[in-house]
């Protein structure tokens, strides 16, 4: 059978404000008010409200007609017949009816049935047959030109022909109106700025005997309360793009060299302002097309907020990890506390590359600073999602530090990793390999290979005196797993084990290697007491600090009070 293709639109609440009211006069009273909605509480109400609308409708467009009377004296009046109203006796009406029964393209009450036999005007006639026409073109489609006989096709046609000039008037003004809603949508934008806070409370302790850096000086096992504060104001100018400046005022210890001898021990949320509110994050995100995104680092600087690190419920140095190294692969630490600039493209839904450079001093004009004759970071980075539960990472750095300032593996580690030829100007190719697996909704699987290349920039002597030449070579090697266990106990809650490797020397041409691997050991859980307060004990275990099977094992435990608004 021949299908049948009309191309008027819908009726919509925008341009009756409630399409319950255009046909209560009539029989469409019943059936049509459902052309946007299924329900009707009170028929009598509507009855009364929508003669004022079709009349409010049609006077206009009377008042229409006669104004272009005026401006073209030959224009066309306005037929007698265009201003009748249809009655329940009509041709017209009927065939409506039988459609609206047939078909059920139309619902009136709760029950689905048609009430009343009252004349209608042809305004609300013409908006019932344009939302019946739109109902049988759609299951038309669906179900295929079988779904309707010929000779109801006919009546739709013919009816279409009859009410011609009233469904053009109706769809010419829905054009007009779906055009001006597109605008205010898209203009109702204002800029906005949100405030975002977050508190720490934590008390934390050491345990061991011997400091891990042969001094025979005891671990400090004195236990301490800290805070510290991150304010973060969050400001959209288009919807889409990101400014963020973020506050920070903190007096929390590292449990670093100082405390335990080695920087294996530190945790993820210390360091130190006295207290005084300082700059701790100040970038601008933005997208330049809908694949491609870029973030400027104007203060402050890290590549794990640029791109993503493939370790989700511990990358939050407030919510995960307790410690430096569980957070993420020290790859994205690099570049750390400068300026920048990150490009992110997604080549496909499943794929992303990301590249970026970082300065750590560009604000200094002098020697081994600046933005390109000082240290620093860039990288290169492959992102691929197979599906929304897995992800792989392949990462790349090339990275350069002046004399003194090495900082190979972001304060993890050990000392001789992060400067494998003391205080000699050195650059270094880092490897990462990355992957996280949502195994099910309450487990999830991270983990991390890196590989370093360090070279010496120079000549000298490294740490312990150790003679050094320029082009000597050292690699470092880390790695982790980490397991998370959202929602155990409670919603909002989490679990977590992190077992791993932190930065050693495997080869150094220097002579200056480490031989015991370390072993990093770390366990936490966060509880939700409510939604703006958490509790979260954690313990760090280091096996062979410094990677010297001659140095204690040193535990550190910690209890985080977090509090959010």
């Amino acid at each position: 059978m021949t299908k049948l293709h009309i191309n008027f639109k819908s009726i919509t609440a925008i341009l009756f404000p409630s399409s319950l009211l255009l046909f209560t006069s009539g029989f469409i009273s019943g059936f049509a008010s459902g052309v946007a909605a299924e329900t009707m509480s009170a028929p009598a109400t509507l009855d009364r409200n929508s003669n004022s609308i079709a009349n409010d409708f049609l006077d206009n467009s009377l008042t229409n007609s006669s104004t272009d009377s005026l401006a073209n004296p030959l224009a066309q009046v306005t037929s007698v017949s265009q201003l009748s109203d249809v009655q329940p006796t009509d041709w017209a009406f009927q065939a409506l009816q039988a459609l609206v029964e047939r078909y059920g393209c139309i619902a009136g009450y709760p029950d689905r049935t048609y009430r009343g036999n009252r004349a209608v005007t042809r305004y609300e006639f013409a908006a019932g047959l344009n939302a019946c026409i739109d109902q049988m073109n759609q299951r038309i489609a669906v179900a295929g030109a079988e779904l309707a006989t010929q000779q109801d096709l006919a009546t739709l046609k013919r009816l279409q022909t009859e009410f011609a000039p009233e469904l053009e008037t109706l769809r010419g003004r829905v054009d007009g109106l779906e055009a001006k809603t597109a605008t205010l949508q898209k203009q109702q934008f204002s800029t906005t700025t949100k405030l975002q806070g977050e508190v720490i409370f934590s008390v934390t302790g050491a345990i061991g005997d011997e400091r891990a850096d042969g001094s025979g000086r005891s671990v400090d096992d004195n236990w301490v309360m800290d805070n510290r504060v991150r304010l973060s104001l969050n400001t959209s100018f288009t919807g889409k793009d990101l400014l963020k400046i973020r506050l920070d005022a903190l007096n929390t210890t590292p449990f670093g060299v100082n405390v335990t001898g080695t920087n294996m021990t530190r945790l993820a949320f210390d360091g130190s302002t006295d207290n005084q509110l300082q700059i701790g994050r100040l970038f601008y995100r933005f997208p330049l097309s809908p694949k491609l995104r870029v973030t400027i680092d104007a203060a402050e600087s890290r590549y794990d907020t640029a791109v993503e690190t493939f370790n989700p419920f511990f990358a939050s140095p407030y919510k995960g990890a307790i410690s430096n190294f569980g957070r993420f692969n020290p790859i994205y630490i690099q570049g750390r506390r400068g300026a920048g600039v990150t490009v992110s493209y997604d080549i496909s839904r499943s794929l992303n590359f990301s590249v970026g450079y970082m300065a750590r001093n560009p604000a200094e004009p002098t020697a081994n600073n600046g933005l390109l004759n000082g240290s620093f970071a860039a990288l290169a980075q492959l992102t691929v999602r197979p599906s929304d539960t897995l992800s792989f990472g392949a990462t790349y750095v090339r990275a350069y530090y002046p004399p003194g300032k090495a900082f190979l593996t972001g304060g993890t580690g050990s000392r001789l990793a992060n400067s494998p030829f003391g205080t000699i100007a050195t650059s270094a190719n880092h490897f990462g390999l990355e992957s996280s697996w949502r195994v099910n909704p309450k487990f999830t699987l991270s983990g991390w290979v890196g590989w370093t290349r360090a070279e010496a920039e120079g000549d000298g002597f490294g740490l312990g005196r150790v003679p050094v030449r320029q082009g000597d070579r050292a690699s470092i090697f880390n790695w982790a797993v980490t397991f998370a266990f959202p929602d155990l106990g409670k919603k909002g809650s989490l679990a977590g084990l992190i077992i791993g490797q932190q930065p050693k020397v495997t080869q150094n041409d220097s002579g200056a290697e480490e031989g015991t691997s370390s072993w990093h050991l770390e366990g936490l859980y966060r509880y939700p007491v409510n939604q703006h307060l958490s509790l979260n004990p954690g313990v760090l275990v280091i096996f062979n600090p410094e990677n010297n099977s001659n140095n204690d094992t040193i535990v550190v435990g910690t209890v985080r009070a977090i509090f959010e608004f």
